[in-house]
């Protein structure tokens, strides 16, 4: 069909949009990469604004010799994976009863699970019932109180919905049960969901850090996001870098460097494993959104 005129400048004018909010997306993302590898010293003159200068690696040396770069990663690694898992296993079953139309209640249920996303209990009443739990300076305070995310079990539930239920009937006529149904049927037919629903949970439980900021006070227990802080925001990066044989010049330089290398190393695990899960975004988003 030809296009008027009128149509092709607004397909260019969308397409203008979509390349500047592009580069608005990208390029604080290019910049920091390209800080992490320069020189710190040309980065404080502010010469840097796209490329590398005078590309050098001793800020990673210096982020990978840290301790409690190390420490991070492992706590965050074991929060992220079990605690992915533990999200996952909770939204599923919360989700598959509301999904069936047999099941008694499931509008009241739905009703009081909706009001949470817009009332909570607030931050001392949550403090409180941790430490009354036990679970103070534990892992289960970080992985336990955010556990189900009522957006995501809506999302799943709508998902399982669109399945027919002749599926489930033609199971159950050959015996199979609610539980077996789900395991054997259900999740096989549910990829697309359970992997966008990995990544939602699994970049959540990564860049997690105020409740551990709360409830944890034993460093061998805090993600590397905590540690991140630190370097950030309370400017203790000091303790990373040798400075008892250099100047308070040098110092400076080191810290500016450091904190370009700290955010890259961070990110990169997300970032790699987005391209893996996006191909399910839209499958698993849209069909699990719509009717929603």
């Amino acid at each position: 069909m030809k296009q008027s005129t009128g149509d092709r400048f607004f397909g260019i004018a969308v397409y203008m949009c979509v390349a500047l909010i592009t580069l608005i997306v990208l390029y604080p993302l290019v910049y920091v990469l390209s800080a992490s590898f320069s020189d710190p010293a040309a980065i404080l003159r502010g010469e840097l604004w796209l490329f590398p200068i005078d590309p050098t690696i001793e800020s990673y040396k210096s982020v990978f010799q840290n301790e409690d770069v190390w420490i991070g990663f492992r706590n965050t690694f074991l929060y992220t994976t079990l605690g992915t898992a533990f999200n996952l296993l909770l939204s599923i079953m919360v989700a598959y009863p509301l999904s069936r139309k047999d099941f008694y209640g499931r509008n009241v249920l739905t009703i009081f699970l909706v009001f949470t996303m817009f009332f909570s209990g607030g931050m001392v009443p949550t403090y409180l019932l941790v430490r009354d739990l036990g679970m103070l300076n534990t892992i289960w305070a970080v992985i336990v109180p955010g556990a189900v995310s009522v957006y995501n079990v809506v999302i799943i539930r709508t998902f399982f919905q669109n399945i027919p239920n002749e599926l489930r009937e033609s199971a159950e006529l050959d015996g199979c049960s609610n539980i077996q149904y789900l395991i054997k049927i259900l999740l096989p037919l549910s990829k697309p969901v359970i992997a966008v629903m990995v990544l939602f949970y699994g970049v959540g439980q990564w860049n997690a850090f105020f409740d551990a900021l709360i409830y944890l006070t034993d460093r061998n227990l805090f993600p590397l996001q905590l540690f991140l802080r630190e370097m950030l925001i309370q400017d203790q990066l000091s303790e990373m870098v040798q400075v008892s044989d250099s100047t308070l010049d040098n110092h400076a330089l080191t810290v500016e460097g450091l904190k370009y290398a700290v955010v890259v190393v961070a990110s990169l695990p997300m970032l790699v494993l987005y391209p893996f899960l996006q191909r399910f975004f839209v499958k698993g988003v849209m069909i699990g959104s719509i009717k929603g």
